[in-house]
């Protein structure tokens, strides 16, 4: 197996919530380095996850290299490549702590390779920020408190479906079918879709999986048709996602209301969708819809700087993904220019000292108690609309 490493060395002038600012005079070269090691699914049928959050981290990276460094000391970013696979993050993982001897790991991009990688974080006493959804990342089953040395960035699959389960309440629909990937990231969504459902009042009338490499889902939407749903709420990411879609036109289903889960948090899903995403429904971010932001949203200017700065960098539009990093990157410089990078002391800072941050994808408040410290105020709920992102009513 071979483990790509990209190191970047970067430098902080001045650090404040989360945002980059560069200093009027030349900043002094500094000297030393912090290590901050991140794994992310750069390539492989899940590279529209790692690839944007890569891309992201090398991004703030060289900004807080222009800008002079974090007390002084450069800030050296070893990334690998787990290519979605479990057996290549553990080991990605194990060799930042192990062998570069980093303070604090940021990522993986998926649920399953999350999930691998915790007991290592614990073992270790390492800071892992996930960049994955499953509320699971953060919540030990066992104990009912999230686990000591793990945090993460996303929005949890429960503060999704909820979202979705409220926006139905108000439209006074309560009869659904569901779909589902069978992966981590699907499993973990399809059971929080049927766990909260007698909580909002809903009847899921079909239950239907497909795997992650199929490429056809008219079986499973055929039987979906004949139970008569109102709404169908799909729950995967990549191509499945997109295959779903274009399937659903083709039936001539476009009369059932269709969400996506938050997984959907691309630009290129709408494109790669080719019209058949039209009117479809999804719980995003705010990086997703930043030129949609109020001047009063609290995430506004947070989100169109990086808007701004990205498109302008690599020539694309940004996705949620991308935001993941952003906030986990963001949060350990802040917690680096605090402590420095003792590995307890990162972790303590986290939970105690992450209040009113305000990321991409929602104002964090870890606490021992929390280690997402987001609200269900982190989403908004947008539809596609003209071949783009827009504000639902």
């Amino acid at each position: 197996m071979t483990l790509r490493r990209i190191t970047v060395l970067t430098t902080i002038c001045l650090f404040s919530i989360g945002l980059l600012i560069s200093c009027g005079e030349k900043p002094v070269e500094p000297t030393g380095t912090y290590k901050v090691g991140a794994v992310f699914s750069v390539t492989g049928r899940t590279s529209f996850l790692g690839d944007p959050e890569k891309k992201t981290a090398e991004m703030i990276a060289e900004q807080i290299n222009e800008a002079g460094g974090i007390n002084g000391k450069k800030l050296e970013l070893i990334i690998y490549d787990t290519e979605g696979d479990a057996t290549k993050a553990n080991l990605a993982v194990k060799k930042l702590i192990t062998k570069d001897k980093v303070s604090v790991v940021i990522g993986p991009s998926l649920s399953g390779t999350s999930l691998a990688v915790l007991p290592l974080a614990e073992e270790y006493e390492t800071p892992l920020i996930s960049c994955a959804a499953s509320y699971k990342i953060v919540h030990n089953e066992k104990t009912g408190k999230p686990y000591k040395w793990v945090f993460k960035t996303p929005q949890t699959d429960t503060m999704a479906v909820e979202a979705i389960y409220r926006r139905l309440k108000s439209y006074g629909m309560t009869k659904i079918a569901i779909m589902s990937v069978t992966s981590g990231f699907g499993a973990s969504g399809r059971g929080e879709l049927i766990r909260l459902a007698p909580k909002y009042g809903i009847d899921i009338v079909a239950d239907e999986k497909y795997g992650p490499k199929d490429t056809d889902m008219t079986a499973q939407l055929t039987k979906i048709k004949g139970k008569a749903p109102e709404t169908i709420v799909n729950w995967s990411v990549g191509p499945t996602q997109v295959t779903v879609l274009r399937n659903w036109k083709d039936l001539g289903m476009t009369n059932i209301l269709f969400f996506q889960s938050h997984g959907f948090g691309s630009r290129k899903n709408i494109e790669l969708a080719a019209g058949a995403a039209e009117g479809i429904l999804a719980p995003l971010g705010a990086c997703n819809i930043a030129e949609k932001l109020t001047a009063y949203d609290v995430q506004r200017d947070v989100a169109m700087k990086y808007s701004k700065e990205y498109k302008a960098k690599y020539n694309e539009p940004l996705s949620s993904f991308g935001g993941h990093a952003w906030d986990a990157l963001n949060m350990v410089a802040k917690a680096l220019s605090s402590v420095g990078d003792d590995k307890a002391k990162i972790r303590d800072y986290l939970e105690n000292n992450i209040k009113g941050f305000v990321g991409q994808h929602g104002v964090f408040n870890y606490s021992p108690d929390d280690h997402n410290g987001l609200s269900e105020n982190a989403f908004s709920m947008v539809i596609v609309k003209d071949g783009d992102w827009a504000l639902a009513d």
